[in-house]
């Protein structure tokens, strides 16, 4: 069987529509590290795509409402993004950096249970997006996912 991952598939990048173009780029730029790699405007309509590393966020302008409020860790509402997450070597460090930039929706949290030294907090972007900052994520051994096949 041929897998889409045999045929080059990688990742992109994830499409995010902001009310305030300008406030969403600045908050990636300012706390992820993004950076501006490109504009494209048609029609009246201006995309900007965002770069950290290989990771993308594409920037779309509205003025529509939320359909809802997101809150915590994102919202629980099927085929809607629940957040986006990054990881960082120390959350503690993260948080500080921001400087008070933004309030935690959510956290920090440990998952020692789960794994040693899992700790996450969220927060929201300027259009209520809920990011997920986490360090010490590692994924299960083939073994320890053998009992869940």
């Amino acid at each position: 069987m041929t897998t889409a991952a045999a045929q080059g598939l990688r990742w992109s990048h994830v499409g995010l529509n902001c009310r305030d173009q300008k406030a969403t780029e600045d908050f990636y730029t300012r706390f992820f590290g993004f950076r501006r790699a490109r504009v494209v405007e048609a029609d009246g309509v201006r995309v900007v795509f965002l770069r950290n590393g290989p990771v993308y966020l594409e920037l779309f302008a509205t003025d529509a409402d939320p359909l809802f409020p997101a809150e915590k860790d994102g919202p629980a509402a099927p085929g809607t993004a629940r957040h986006l997450a990054f990881q960082v070597d120390d959350v503690d460090a993260f948080l500080a950096a921001a400087q008070g930039g933004f309030e935690p929706t959510l956290g920090p949290l440990t998952f020692d249970e789960f794994i040693p030294g899992w700790k996450t907090v969220w927060v929201s972007d300027p259009d209520g997006i809920v990011v997920e900052v986490s360090q010490g994520y590692t994924d299960q051994s083939s073994e320890e996912l053998a009992p869940y096949a």
